[in-house]
């Protein structure tokens, strides 16, 4: 089988008034036929620990690989190329679809889950957000745990494929910028998109076990290791105890999953450009630049409040404040103590960084570090202009010009983030949930972040308590902030499904 690629449709053509959905439902068969195959993993986890649990995996991968195999082989075609509508739909459905499957273990278990909360715990796994459902993660099922990190892993990767080789071709969010920026140059080495998202992926799944390893020599044992490894480096914040890193309470552990969720909120073509011999792409890139410039005043902002008006110690209060920062803005999730408590100015902040995210091309959600850049210097040039009428001035990033087609897009994209949030968390609230949780509960799961804030979704709280509509409005939201939006919204056109 041919390579699929993305063709934009022949002016000179007149559009069909429907999708071919056959390439699309292929793919998808094919996606879930590898989820099944997956779900062997935990099954023999729950195996080797004399689980009963198994049996939920073998089942639920029967379910899986029978509708998957089924699929495939009723929508078998020979894929030449998708069209721009079937990218919108494959990029949609497949998320919704592979959810509703990776839910069945979840919903079979013991631990005794409705449906709706199966499907929030793996779309918040899937989507890297880590906000979850399950109380006494301590004492569950090893199977169940593992599963939960497995599905941030596959998320992971698959965010950085979407972002690489499908959203800058449909000009979402002026992701067209990013491809400009870091996958033209990758593709000097590596000439195929293919290949890009191979290495990357490569590198990815290396970062995985120097991560894994790094907490096994700081004292985690070996299946808790693996499991935060997957969660870490996928930016995904699920964890296999309540107390998240807290039950470690360890300095050295602490340290070590700040850098690697930093690493997870960075662009990882940049990594593979590092390896291919360009070694300082990293420190040369902008968006990187204003990342950690941004963790770093932040950092400190927190630190130094807790020592002046909370009066904690400086060791304490700079390693707490590194972790929670390098937790929130990459969208990890993680927590190493209960920041809820810390005061109304570091929540202030912490809410602020929940809609900033990591880079682009990286495993973390919320808007992203370069339409920041975008429209710091798109605000810049307007002052300029408005002081000098009579002068010509340009947008710049990275010394290139901004073109009106990724300004426009940026500005778009914050927009509609910006109500979107603002239409979830009125949702939220006639659901009955109260300002706080409805405000940072919609932020948090747009973002993909994890915890929110107050005592219900707080880093202390889960979202179990909350109604079965709120549950199910946020894994949409999930759904949106992962595929930046348009790519979903796009499907509610009545256009798109005319031409």
């Amino acid at each position: 089988m041919r390579s699929a690629g993305l063709r934009a449709p022949s002016p000179r053509v007149r559009s069909q008034s429907t999708v071919d959905v056959r390439p699309v439902v292929f793919v998808i068969g094919v996606m879930l036929t590898i989820l099944a195959a997956t779900m062997a993993i935990p099954a023999m986890a729950d195996i080797i620990v004399g689980n009963p649990d198994w049996r939920i995996f073998i089942a639920a991968a029967s379910v899986t690989a029978f509708v998957g195999i089924a699929l495939t082989l009723a929508a078998r075609t020979e894929i030449a190329s998708f069209s721009l509508r079937q990218a919108f739909l494959l990029t949609s459905l497949s998320w919704v679809v592979v959810a509703a499957f990776g839910a069945l273990p979840f919903a079979f278990s013991r631990l005794n889950l409705s449906y709706a909360d199966a499907y929030f715990e793996t779309m918040s796994g899937l989507t890297t957000t880590g906000s979850t459902v399950i109380v006494g993660l301590d004492k569950a099922p090893a199977g169940v745990l593992l599963w939960r990190g497995l599905l941030s892993l596959i998320g992971g990767v698959g965010i950085i494929a979407l972002a690489i080789a499908v959203l800058p071709l449909l000009r979402v969010g002026g992701m067209q910028l990013f491809r400009l920026e870091s996958s033209d140059k990758s593709e000097k080495v590596l000439p195929r998109a293919g290949q890009i998202v191979i290495g990357i992926g490569t590198a990815y799944l290396l970062l995985n076990f120097a991560c894994a390893l790094s907490y096994w020599i700081a004292g985690m044992d070996g299946f808790d290791a693996v499991n935060h490894a997957m969660s870490t480096i996928a930016t995904g914040g699920f964890t296999t105890s309540d107390s998240s890193f807290g039950k470690y309470d360890s300095p050295l552990l602490d340290g070590l999953a700040t850098v690697f969720m930093l690493m997870g909120g960075m662009t990882f073509t940049l990594f593979l450009r590092m390896y291919q011999g360009e070694h300082l792409a990293l420190w040369r890139d902008k968006q990187t630049h204003a990342y950690l410039g941004t963790f770093a005043a932040f950092a400190a902002a927190i630190a130094t409040w807790l020592v002046l008006a909370e009066g904690k110690e400086i060791g304490f209060a700079v390693r707490h404040a590194a972790f929670t920062v390098s937790s929130v803005i990459t969208t990890t999730g993680f927590a190493s103590t209960d920041w809820g408590v810390w005061g109304p100015f570091p929540l202030v902040l912490i809410f602020m960084l929940t809609f900033v995210g990591g880079c682009s091309g990286s495993t973390s959600g919320g808007i992203k570090i370069f339409r920041f850049q975008v429209l710091f210097q798109i605000g810049r040039t307007q002052i300029r202009q408005a002081l000098q009428p009579s002068g010509v001035f340009i947008s710049k990033y990275d010394r290139k010009p901004i073109s009106d087609a990724v300004a426009q897009s940026v500005l778009a994209f914050v927009t509609l983030y910006v109500f979107t949030w603002a239409m979830a968390s009125a949702a939220l609230g006639l659901c009955g949930l109260d300002l706080i949780t409805a405000l940072t509960g919609a932020a948090t799961a747009l973002g993909n972040v994890g915890p929110g804030l107050g005592e219900i979704i707080g880093p202390a709280g889960t979202f179990a308590p909350l109604p079965t509509s709120a549950k199910w409005i946020l894994s949409f939201a999930m759904l949106l902030g992962r595929l930046e939006l348009i790519t979903v919204f796009v499907l509610l056109s009545r256009r798109f499904w005319r031409s």
